[in-house]
């Protein structure tokens, strides 16, 4: 049983196994691995591991990242969910798609990066532990990448066939969910097929039904790569649609996101020099309303909102041997182009524009260098962006009252257009495993430019880029980057009984973009843009301002093997944000968690019974009107069985006890079908059964 307590060095492996190509990529004291599929390793990066099965509980794959040290997931509907990083989100995470950046299409984050991520396609989530390298690109704070299956080289000339498929459903929302990929390689090429589809109907908890929680989405596409005397090409092609999917939390609903995914890469030896290359292109359509899925308002109050986003992009980079160590250096450039208009199905005259024709451009470059620094092992890099950002005109139809319209003359009137230099530093050092120990630090410097709903919110509507919340926000066109101070420490301990891997980390933000009271009156409708939010329900409408915070906390996964088939696991999580600059706390931070399992193996089968407890959520943000959560404890029971070589069967029931319960960081329903109130705080599944099965070869 050894071989299950080394998930310190090789990261968290949560379900199945990964790849040997995947292993060798990632050094365990930078990384964490949730390993989704593949095949066993042994690797001089990684001990060899057989993971556990995960519960399988829905299709987002926030459910999976929420399960290691430091994150938590904000629950924005089955398909939008957010992973949250020590108490960061949203745009602040680095987040990638099969090693792809890009920008989500909806000004609300019904899109997040990881909605683009099903469960059936993914190979593995890489965790950058604690900062992400600043050769993965910008970032506040951590980041993932979600790395999708693909048929690799064959060691031959020969052909060979080869699949990776995966069907599951659960009962507490009746969901689907299959995927996979098939497809051929010999040594000098590979391609396959990848397709998924999923749907589910409303989720049911423990006091009824959670109206409006439908969802379906599908995908398909292909990679392919070939080798030749003049380097390796890769080229991945993907398209997702997404269905008529609810969003309770938000006050529309998605109707679709029709998005195209295409990357082209290659990859060349230059003696001892390493080339990588790439350019990529994202295409988001998106439509959202609020009479399809819920209770449709008057005709008056019907709203239809079209939004787009493209990216394009490209990357460069050179790897040589240098200085006793690994050198890499390289420049990437992104264009992000968003649209976003609102109208009234039933009114053709009735259109504006929230977000017009904006424009956010990146090119950047990075020197990275990982090698021994006297009796450490250190990666130490710096990265320089050169962002530039800019809004077309906000045109509104003649239905619109003269007060939007005062608000966009001023808005038009005004530099849309500006310019800023960011500048991310990163040092980490680990020392080599000694008596079974090594202990790691990292000091960091990061810095993230306010998103576009931030800066360009004109109008006082409730988009708030995910934070789904109620509230209406402004956005100031003069912020400021943030710029977060990073410190952590911790040590990865492993011997053949037991694991270890706590941390401590404290960030300091400056210029926190964080929603605040408009002005010195709120309540009182002295201005427009009170005015006009007061009409769309809120008086106390919130700008988006810079201001200052840290966050700090502690988090921890370890596990013992006890005598016998038994070993337990766990994972403890703690983490505080604070405003600096007045007494308050931040918004939105996960309580103090506990997850533990204990699991009886056999052979060829184990089992699990997993206990999930949460705190009481009461350290609040006074400025946003945050309420407070009760704590509570979920149990789950999981086993997973090697049926034979290729094919394995999860299943188990989540919510054993039907724990009726609601999760801080889940939105407030605005949905009025169901049996959630309005604006009740949205409750957590009820009691279902699940079951998954795989089958490689």
């Amino acid at each position: 049983m050894t071989q299950y307590l080394s998930p310190l060095l090789s990261g968290v492996a949560l379900i199945a196994m990964a790849s040997p190509a995947l292993a060798q990529q990632t050094d365990p004291a930078l990384q964490d691995v949730i390993l989704v599929a593949g095949s066993r390793f042994d690797s001089p990066a990684h001990q060899a591991v057989t993971p556990d099965a995960t519960p399988l509980l829905g299709s987002d794959i926030t459910l999976l990242t929420a399960r290691i040290p430091g994150a938590a997931r904000i629950g924005n509907g089955e398909l939008s969910g957010q992973m949250q990083y020590r108490g960061l989100f949203g745009e602040r995470l680095n987040l990638r798609v099969d090693g792809q950046r890009f920008a989500s299409g909806g000004p609300n984050l019904m899109d997040p990066v990881f909605h683009y991520a099903p469960a059936p396609l993914v190979q593995a989530v890489i965790i950058d532990r604690g900062v992400s390298p600043v050769s993965a690109g910008p970032g506040l704070a951590g980041g993932a990448d979600a790395v999708f299956k693909r048929i690799g080289f064959g060691e031959t000339g020969d052909t060979a066939l080869h699949h990776d498929l995966t069907v599951g459903g659960r009962s507490v929302n009746d969901s689907l969910s299959v995927g996979g990929v098939v497809g051929a390689a010999s040594a000098d090429w590979r391609v396959n097929l990848l397709g998924a589809w999923e749907e589910g109907s409303d989720t049911g908890f423990a006091d009824g039904v959670i109206g409006g929680t439908g969802f379906e989405r599908g995908v398909f596409g292909l990679s392919a790569g070939a080798r030749t005397t003049l380097g390796e090409v890769s080229l991945d092609l993907r398209r997702q649609n997404t269905g008529p999917s609810g969003n309770p939390p938000f006050p529309m609903d998605i109707q679709y996101f029709d998005t195209d995914f295409a990357r082209l890469a290659y990859a060349h030896d230059f003696g001892a020099i390493h080339l990588d290359a790439s350019v990529h292109h994202t295409d988001v359509t998106h439509l959202m309303d609020n009479f399809s899925l819920r209770p449709s308002p008057a005709a008056m109050q019907t709203r239809a909102s079209l939004a787009d986003a493209t990216t394009r992009g490209g990357e460069i980079a050179l790897g040589l041997e240098a200085w006793g160590g690994r050198v890499e250096f390289g420049v990437d450039t992104e264009t992000v182009d968003h649209h976003v208009s609102i109208t009234n199905p039933a009114n053709a005259d009735f259109i504006v524009t929230p977000f017009p024709d904006i424009r956010l451009e990146r090119t950047g470059a990075f020197i990275e260098w990982t090698g021994p620094l006297g009796p450490v092992q250190s990666q130490v890099g710096l990265r320089v962006d050169q962002n530039r950002h800019d809004a077309g005109t906000a045109v509104l139809g003649s239905a619109l009252p003269m007060a939007p319209r005062m608000l966009a003359n001023a808005f038009n009137a005004a530099d849309r257009s500006g310019d800023e230099l960011t500048v991310d530093a990163v040092a980490r050092v680990w020392t080599p495993v000694r008596n079974h120990l090594s202990w790691r630090a990292t000091l960091a410097r990061k810095q993230q430019m306010p998103g576009y709903i931030q800066r360009y919110g004109w109008l006082p509507i409730s988009a708030s880029g995910g934070l789904a919340d109620g509230n209406i926000y402004v956005g100031d066109l003069v912020l400021e980057p943030e710029t977060a101070w990073i410190t952590e420490i911790g040590f990865d301990y492993a011997s053949p009984r037991a694991y270890l891997r706590p941390t401590l980390y404290y960030r300091q933000v400056d210029n926190y973009i964080q929603g605040t009271p408009f002005d010195s009156t709120p309540g009182l409708l002295d201005t427009l843009v009170e005015m006009i939010a007061g009409m769309n329900g809120d008086p106390t409408p919130l700008l988006w301002r810079n201001t200052d915070a840290r966050l700090y906390g502690f988090d921890l996964d370890g596990g013992y093997d006890l005598d016998g088939p038994l070993r337990i696991d766990g994972v403890l999580n703690y983490v505080r944000g604070e405003r600096r600059d007045i007494d308050d706390n931040l918004y939105r931070i996960a309580p103090p968690s506990l997850q533990l399992g204990l699991t009886w193996e056999a052979s060829i089968w184990l089992a699990t019974l997993e206990a999930r407890a949460v705190a009481e959520q009461d350290k609040l943000s006074a400025t946003n009107s945050e309420t407070a959560t009760d704590g509570y404890v979920v149990l789950t029971a999981y086993g997973d069985w090697q049926v034979r070589d290729g094919v394995r069967l999860s299943l188990g029931v989540e919510n054993l006890l039907d724990e009726a319960y609601q999760d801080h960081l889940s939105g407030f329903n605005r949905n009025g079908f169901g049996d959630v109130p309005v604006g009740e705080r949205l409750p957590g599944s009820g009691r279902g059964a699940f079951l998954r099965l795989s089958i490689a070869g």
